[in-house]
């Protein structure tokens, strides 16, 4: 087991990995800007090394820097939590050059799941199910694109292959529009891409958003510990994740996970990940895997009674994963609500000191943050200056455990989004469970103050 490990990140995530830390006897290092000079987790610190200003790419992005610090510290090991160099191949690769040992996947796995084309064809390849589309770019011959629309079944969406920011894409609803809109978007995307090649996809109208936690080990061995439901988000932004995912049914989300554990042997995956889907009418579609922690880890932590971050230290450091598929139980059901400082309905940030913070407790209560009476949030970075998680023998327990811990919150001295998480947990929808991806922003249309 390592001595010492070098904490490459910031916030809330650079305290909770200092914690696994200092449960397992492993000494850390943190790094900070000077921006992060007041963050309790640099008061905590074995050892705390200023990296640099403010800016991320002067500090928390800045290689040499990281690696230096890792030298002349001793560490023998980096841990990047989540966001900034989490999953940059480069990064990965370039601390196991220097003779470290990256707490995440190897490169290679990095590189392979952050193209979403290699992706996406190594997840079919795994079985692992996938949003149905064209295979490349649609040909020129008219019956064959409608041919392949007929298979995937409308509603369609024609996406520009060089698109990018939600431009070149043109829902179709029937056979009788498709041709047009192929053409039409063809024109726009040579115009505005300089490439006019477009393909099909399945459109999925009011999907979920699923995730399958996965953890595997450097002896071929994999797990999956659950799933999330994360579709309370707003632009793409989740801001409540739960465990498990209502209304499911055990059997579907079974052969799911059993899938992305399978797949991550057949890549040779090390590590903690999360393979995101989207969830329509009974049926998954992958988007995405994420080769990190995920900021919502503590809903799984809750009800697999796991450690997602002491197992990645043990599998980085060679170990065998403790259990088998058959010894994971999910017990009860898990809240998370983000705590963001900004205006709860206008969503600007709101940086500076926090002149009162009090946190609440009680059974199956947990607060991840690095926040504190008097700290300063700084304006620099991401606006998650906490999460409130808890845990229930049912998910009626859940929320109303969820409801007396916002109620005991207390944040004084800048703005949270703590009374926008008040009134979702007594919405009627949200109670009831299963909400859409778009649900959150609808709301907030009828709700803006």
């Amino acid at each position: 087991m390592f001595k010492k490990i070098l904490i490459a990140n910031r916030g809330e995530i650079a305290l909770r990995i200092q914690r696994a830390c200092r449960e397992m006897g492993i000494k850390s290092v943190v790094v900070y800007s000077t921006a992060d000079r007041e963050a309790k987790y640099v008061k905590l610190a074995d050892e705390a090394v200023c990296i640099g200003p403010p800016a991320s790419a002067q500090s928390y992005l800045n290689m040499p820097a990281i690696i230096s610090t890792a030298e002349v510290t001793d560490a023998e090991a980096i841990h990047p939590g989540y966001g900034f160099l989490s999953e940059n191949a480069d990064f990965a690769e370039r601390v196991e050059q220097s003779g470290f040992t990256f707490i995440g996947p190897t490169p290679e796995s990095i590189r392979l799941m952050g193209d979403k084309v290699s992706a996406k064809q190594a997840m079919i390849k795994a079985g692992v199910p996938c949003v149905p589309g064209s295979e490349g770019a649609l040909p020129e011959d008219p019956k064959e694109i409608v041919r392949i629309a007929r298979e995937i079944r409308y509603p369609v969406i024609v996406k520009a292959a060089g698109g990018g920011g939600g431009r070149g894409m043109r829902v179709v609803h029937t056979e009788a529009a498709l041709l047009h809109a192929v053409q039409t978007t063809r024109t726009e995307a040579g115009a505005a891409f300089g490439n006019s090649a477009v393909y099909l996809e399945k459109f999925l109208e009011n999907p979920r958003h699923i995730e399958i936690q996965v953890l595997a080990d450097q002896h071929k061995a994999a797990v999956w510990l659950g799933e999330r439901d994360c579709s309370m988000q707003r632009r793409h932004q989740k801001i409540i994740e739960e465990a498990p995912a209502p209304g499911i049914a055990r059997r579907v989300i079974e052969k799911v996970g059993e899938r992305c554990a399978a797949a991550c042997k057949r890549i040779g995956y090390r590590g903690a990940g999360t393979f995101e889907f989207l969830y329509e009418d009974g049926e998954f579609y992958f988007i995405e895997m994420n080769t990190r922690v995920q900021v919502e880890h503590p809903v799984t932590e809750l009800v697999t009674g796991i450690d997602i971050v002491q197992m990645q230290i043990r599998v980085a450091a060679g170990e065998k994963l403790p259990f088998i598929q058959r010894n994971i139980e999910m017990r009860g059901h898990a809240i998370e609500c983000r705590v963001n400082a900004e205006d709860p309905y206008v969503f600007t940030p709101s940086p500076g000191r926090i002149t009162l913070w009090h946190a609440p407790g009680g059974p199956g209560v947990r607060v991840d943050s690095h926040a504190y009476t008097n700290y300063y949030v700084p304006p620099n970075y991401d606006s998650m200056i906490g999460k409130i998680i808890v845990h229930g023998d049912t998910r009626e327990q859940a929320l109303a455990r969820m409801r007396t811990a916002l109620s005991e919150m207390v944040v004084e001295g800048i703005l949270t989004n703590i009374p926008l998480h008040r009134e979702l947990m007594v919405d009627a929808k949200f109670i009831e469970g299963g909400t859409s991806i778009h649900y959150l922003e609808g709301w907030l249309g009828q709700h803006r103050r």
